[in-house]
């Protein structure tokens, strides 16, 4: 599970029904919901690609200081599993979300409308920096496998250390 300052984004990436539950501390840091946002898609899409599923849709829950929440469903352009699709999906979650100002306490992201990966049709791609990322992304796969699911990722997934 991502440890994002203020944010404690469940470690299954689903989120507990019917709520997110409240963390102690709250932000409304967009760097920080960022990065656990992120943390959560790269959690979701290796949850994803090891049980052999692709997701059409996302659910971004967000739950905030004063106990309101939020929650929205996008489908996705095309059933999915890479890291890349996720992230601009749940990205564009965020930003319907239209936050401001408002001090989040929770952050939750799961995949909805799961379909058999095997079975998901593979398009030829001329695209080659999208072909090298998918490499890499089985690459890092194989890291994860080996050494932990945080052994390996995004920068901007790391959370934010304070020097002491």
């Amino acid at each position: 599970a991502a440890s994002t300052p203020g944010l404690s984004p469940p470690a299954s990436c689903r989120p507990p029904p019917p709520h997110v539950t409240p963390s102690p501390r709250d932000t409304h840091d967009g760097a920080a919901v960022r990065s656990a946002l992120l943390s959560l898609v790269v959690h979701l899409a290796l949850r994803l690609r090891r049980r052999g599923q692709a997701a059409r849709a996302l659910t971004l829950a967000l739950r905030f200081a004063d106990g309101a929440g939020w929650e929205k469903t996008r489908r996705l352009p095309e059933p999915s599993a890479h890291e890349e699709d996720l992230r601009t999906g749940a990205y564009q979650l965020m930003d319907a979300a239209g936050l401001q100002r408002a001090r989040l306490t929770g952050l939750a992201l799961k995949g909805d409308d799961l379909v058999d990966a095997g079975r998901v049709a593979q398009q030829i791609s001329l695209d080659r920096a999208r072909e090298s990322r998918l490499v890499a992304e089985d690459a890092m796969d194989r890291i994860r496998h080996k050494f932990g699911p945080d052994a390996v990722g995004p920068a901007a997934a790391m959370p934010a250390r304070r020097a002491s």
